[in-house]
């Protein structure tokens, strides 16, 4: 790792204070073991997009090779300041991760896969009048397999910095005032870097916060569609299917009790499909109604309108379903959803022609629903046009293959059609 530990090497000229390198040698060192760095930093690379693919969004991976001014620059000023030259970052990886969460499980997947010779946080000890932006930095050996075939580059380890956007933002820009610039900001200027500095901070944090409320959204948002779907399951399919739950799912809840006077609809969001998914629909309604009291754009209003709606459908209020689904569609014409969702209600009310319409206005607006696509099949098959039904199933089936529900329900086509 061009270590120049021996007065004797050949790519130092003299010894002692007065030391001064021999360019050229240096030079053809440098450049004779050029290739092979650039093949192992590439094969690095793909390993380490490779080992990310489990971190979603997947974070960036850069790599690159230091140049020979830059490795000489850095190489002298270390002989300057009575240092043997010892230089680590000839072969450098960058990992950018969108947020601050991410760095953590990067690093755990970086000390689990490589042998990790040394970790550096950057940044950490910096006060809030200091400059300077959080960053790991990991010194990495060259694994076996690489160097096996590659050879080692002169260097036996890697340089991997692991940011999140805005860190490795701040990094570009801190390098270009700070390293290549002749002076050094002066007090005004460093004033407005620490404000920028501060914003970056805050921006990343408040990310962070946004992420893991939308995580939380997420995941009740998923849990209360698997508990309406496993309603209308009950209602539609127990006819083509026998062997489905039959647990009530139309518990009684108690008031909403908390004021959301200060509450961000966002708060009051969470609030709702929370007490959905512990089945306290009454609370669940009436936290929609009351952001629906407030001031929202018709994009809006039209989501909170669908998820009362599946409220009204989980108590059984069909009639307030229905008319929650029309109107998140009157105030979206796009939400193909909402009109799918009324078309499930009068499929469980057994008003087929009605849910066939609206099975087919959901399908105009979005033609790649498999399900949508399944329950008109449903209910075309209760109105007894099988072949309009059989049909809707084999695209149905063409979209998601393995899906059990839609199968058999092909497969009992199939039977009563002699096909």
């Amino acid at each position: 790792m061009f270590d120049m530990k021996d007065d004797t090497n050949p790519l130092v000229l003299g010894t002692g204070e007065g030391t001064v390198p021999d360019k050229e040698k240096l030079r053809q060192r440098f450049e004779s073991k050029a290739g092979e760095r650039i093949l192992i930093i590439k094969d690095i690379g793909r390993k380490l997009e490779d080992l990310l693919l489990s971190i979603h969004p997947h974070p960036a991976v850069k790599v690159r090779t230091k140049s020979f001014q830059s490795f000489y620059a850095k190489h002298s000023r270390q002989l300057r300041s009575g240092i043997t030259p010892h230089i680590t970052d000839l072969m450098g990886v960058r990992i950018v991760c969108p947020f601050l969460h991410d760095l953590a499980q990067v690093e755990k997947l970086m000390s689990d896969n490589f042998e990790v010779t040394e970790i550096d946080r950057k940044g950490g000890h910096y006060t809030h009048k200091e400059f300077g932006y959080e960053s790991i930095h990991m010194l990495i050996k060259i694994p076996y397999d690489v160097t096996r075939v590659r050879g080692n580059g002169d260097c036996e380890v890697i340089e991997v910095q692991i940011r999140t956007i805005l860190q490795d933002a701040w990094a570009e820009v801190e390098h270009e005032i700070f390293y290549k610039g002749e002076f050094s900001p002066l007090d005004s200027q460093k004033r407005k870097l620490s404000a920028i500095n501060a914003s970056l901070f805050l921006a990343d944090t408040t990310f962070q916060e946004i992420r893991l409320y939308q995580k939380k959204l997420n995941s009740q948002l998923v849990e209360r569609r698997e508990n309406f779907y496993q309603k209308v399951e009950k209602a539609n399919d127990t006819f083509f299917i026998p062997d489905l739950p039959t647990d009530n799912l139309e518990q009684q809840s108690e008031p909403v009790s908390s004021d959301p006077e200060n509450s961000s609809i966002d708060e009051l969001l969470l609030k709702a499909l929370t007490a959905h998914n512990n089945k306290q629909f009454e609370k669940t309604i009436a936290i929609y109604s009351m952001i629906l009291e407030r001031d929202l754009e018709d994009p809006i209003r039209s989501l909170i309108h669908k998820h009362r709606g599946v409220a009204n459908f989980a108590q059984s209020k069909y009639d307030e379903a229905i008319s929650d689904f029309t109107q998140a569609f009157e105030l979206d014409g796009k939400s193909h959803m909402s009109v799918y969702y009324r078309g499930l209600v009068y499929s469980v009310l057994d008003q087929y022609p009605k849910a066939i319409e609206d099975f087919t206005l959901s399908l105009s607006i979005n033609p790649y629903q498999s399900y949508c696509l399944f329950r008109r099949g449903q209910a075309y098959y209760h109105v007894g046009d099988s072949l309009k039904a059989i049909s809707d199933c084999n695209t149905s089936l063409s979209m998601e293959p393995k899906n059990d529900k839609v199968r058999k329900f092909h497969a009992l086509l199939q039977a009563e059609l002699k096909m």
